[in-house]
């Protein structure tokens, strides 16, 4: 009867699964087609077909509305396709995430563009796929393809006599003229600027990219947006100061350019755009992190500046941003719970936090951190290193001691009069929607120093699927280089600090561990203990719980649309009631900045209402399902049992630890010969994974790109530490 029953069900599960991937064929076939249509029409903006011919006809139907008027048109050709992408990715990635055969799909589609997910090392650029720089090129091609288009039809209609009545010269009016194009190129790349850093983005992700690893585009963006808008504003300066008219750098226009906002907004961009520079972030964080809240001036004055209407172009970007920041914020609001520390001789941390089990995540993930004892303001994003599945109520992060913040909490937390508890929020995890390690037949993980981080997390999730699954994985040589022998003990981070389960021995480990600085191992007196601190509990600390529960895309799509809507309908209401009795969609009557107030407005209430709502009952249905804290009281052992290195010279104290010592070759004064190593590799596929300082993630990428080695698929691991 069970194996009638199990066969009967097995043709419903196949449809059932059939369904669903159709459904998600469909919706991402809508998704590519709104994108396609979308782009199509920043290429014909700029051309006499679109103002001459689509233009009037839009306008006609859109332009007398007495709910909308003129934003209305903008609203519909520029924020709806994006918002509209948005919503469909969520159910695209719902249904992916409940699909069965959402592995063997997307094996399938990386194999074939394998060739093109080549790096290349790109100077300014740094590492980029071919697929990465071929869009970069297009984008570029884009923003060159709308600056001539205007300036050729532009430029011939200004001549001698057309100047003449206002006493320009040619020069000056095609100065103001290259000036306004060129604030209308950079709104281009200032639509998108947001997108990359929104951390929880349906875009990204139904794209097959994460937020931190999308972060280089927001800085490509920032730079170019930046660049045209400081070319924009200096053209304008020049033309006022030649034309005799300065004055016009104070005008606020009741209804018309408010050339004074425009002056903040770029002021304020240019602050932030300095401290983003390499030198200065890198040596001055703090200033770095704090002007870089400075987007909220930037944006508040570009809408004041360009008036509602217009800054509807940006809207989507910032609205998707302003959806995931807001539900961070609350997910912010309340401490979680920490459980231990692991406190390493490197001036490292592995910090261990509870979680609910419905809390799931992918290996490589991020989350983000904030110490109210250090730093009320400062969030800082940290590796997880922690498997869901192989630790299912446990989350873990690791912290390497070297900015000012990690010092003072490593500092905090290492003294001999540690604290017994920590007040932590955190905002996460972050990380791609899929993994697929599982595809190559060896993973060749190349690490220097704190760069091992990312590749704990795919160890231990490795070591449960090999346990739970049963299925072949593929083996894994870990290359890690550190500078000091005290630097190797990050190595007992790859087993929990709970233990690991015996099949450790069967996942076929190689380490090959080098160690730069030192030709002689350090003697007994020099080691240092590592210890584990056991933190007291307090009760209104939660374990960590998915925001917006099991079905997160759903939710998170519901929120987009609903709070979208609920804006529309408001702004309706607002134009049809208010605006229109005093100004008839003339547009000269009603203050731009007041209407512009009025919209961001509604903007925040609409989202603040939405995400509160979902945010609310979805804390009500995982506080059911989370475990009560239990109190954890007790000596704070000054050894741990997991630290194989430094107890090496007497017997192993468990099976998964022995087999972790002996696959580890160890190798003092010298440099890892990474070419020698990759190339002897002769399986058929060969994932190459590099995490560290940017001379070694470019040496690794020049060897797999340089066509010697077919086999050698190279994906560079973005960590933060």
């Amino acid at each position: 009867m069970a194996q009638t029953s199990s066969s009967s069900s097995s043709p419903s599960l196949k449809a059932s699964s059939s369904v669903t991937n159709d459904f998600q064929a469909i919706i991402m076939a809508l998704i590519l087609i709104v994108t396609i249509g979308y782009f199509l029409l920043l290429i014909v903006t700029p051309t006499n077909m679109y103002r001459q011919i689509w233009t009037p006809k839009i306008k006609a139907h859109t332009t007398n509305s007495t709910y909308f008027g003129a934003q209305g048109r903008t609203l519909l050709m520029n924020t709806f396709p994006l918002i509209f992408i948005a919503v469909l990715g969520c159910v695209y990635l719902h249904l992916w995430k409940k699909s069965n055969d959402k592995n063997i799909n997307r094996v399938e589609k990386k194999q074939k563009l394998a060739i093109w997910r080549r790096p290349i090392i790109m100077k300014g650029l740094g590492i980029v796929s071919r697929i990465e720089l071929g869009f970069f090129v297009m984008f570029i091609a884009l923003l060159v393809w709308t600056f001539a288009s205007y300036l050729h039809i532009i430029f011939p209609t200004i001549t001698p006599k057309s100047v003449a009545k206002s006493g320009e010269k040619v020069w000056e009016a095609k100065l103001e003229d290259s000036g306004l194009r060129l604030g209308l190129v950079g709104n281009i790349c200032l639509t998108f600027l947001f997108v990359p850093v929104t951390r929880g983005s349906s875009v990204l992700q139904v794209f097959g990219l994460t937020s931190e690893a999308s972060v280089k585009y927001h800085i490509w963006l920032g730079h170019i947006v930046m660049t045209l808008f400081s070319a924009h504003g200096i053209c304008y300066i020049i033309y006022w100061a030649a034309t005799h008219q300065l004055s016009e750098m104070l005008k606020w226009g009741k209804t018309d350019i408010s050339n004074l906002a425009g002056e903040l907004s770029l002021l304020s961009g240019l602050v932030l755009w300095i401290a983003t520079f390499p030198r200065i972030r890198r040596k001055m964080f703090e200033l770095f992190f704090y002007t870089h809240h400075f987007y909220i001036l930037f944006v508040v004055f570009f809408v004041f500046h360009v008036g509602v209407s217009y800054a509807c172009i940006m809207l989507p970007g910032f609205f998707l941003f302003m959806v995931d920041r807001f539900l961070r914020f609350l997910q912010s609001r309340s401490n979680v719970r920490l459980v231990s520390a692991r406190v390493l001789p490197c001036e490292t941390l592995e910090l261990n936090f509870s979680k609910t089990k419905g809390l799931s995540y992918t290996p490589t993930s991020i989350m983000f951190v904030n110490v109210p004892s250090i730093s009320k303001l400062q969030w800082h994003p940290f590796t997880i290193t922690s498997s869901s599945n192989l630790e299912p109520e446990r989350i873990s992060i690791a912290i390497k001691g070297e900015g000012s913040w990690s010092k003072k909490l490593y500092q905090m937390i290492s003294s001999p009069n540690s604290v017994d508890r920590l007040n932590v929020s955190v905002e996460g995890p972050y990380g791609p929607p899929s993994t697929h390690f599982l595809r190559h037949d060896i993973l060749v993980m190349v690490s220097g120093g704190s760069g091992i981080t990312p590749f704990i997390s795919i160890i231990r999730e490795l070591i449960h699927t090999s346990e739970s699954q049963k299925c072949k994985t593929p083996e894994i040589l870990l290359i890690s280089v550190f500078k000091n022998s005290q630097d190797l003990t990050m190595l007992d981070l790859l087993l929990p600090i709970s233990g690991a389960p015996s099949e450790t021995c069967k996942l076929g480990l190689q380490i090959e561990a080098f160690v730069t600085r030192e030709k002689q191992p350090v003697s007994i007196e020099d080691k240092k203990n590592l210890r584990t601190i056991w933190f007291k509990p307090n009760p209104s600390d939660e374990p960590i719980t998915p925001i917006l529960g099991q079905n997160n895309w759903l939710w998170l799509g519901a929120i987009i649309s609903c709070s979208f809507i609920i804006f529309l309908i408001s702004l309706g209401v607002l134009n049809r009631y208010y605006i229109y009795p005093i100004d008839k969609n003339t547009n000269d009557i009603f203050s731009y900045p007041i209407k512009a107030v009025l919209n961001m407005l509604i903007i925040c209430i609409s989202i603040v209402i939405t995400s509160s709502a979902a945010f609310v009952w979805n804390k009500r249905q995982s506080g059911t399902d989370a475990k009560q804290i239990q109190n954890m009281e007790g000596a704070t052992p000054m050894a741990s049992p997991n630290s194989w290195f430094y107890n090496a010279d007497r017997e192993m104290e468990s099976l998964p630890q022995q087999s972790l010592f002996q696959s580890t070759n160890l190798h003092l004064g010298e440099k890892p010969d990474l070419k020698r190593l990759l190339f002897e590799r002769k399986e058929s596929s060969v994932g190459v994974l590099v995490c560290g300082p940017k001379k070694m993630r470019h040496e690794v990428a020049n060897i797999c790109s340089s066509g010697l080695a077919s086999n050698l698929h190279f994906e560079s691991i973005s960590f933060s530490w």
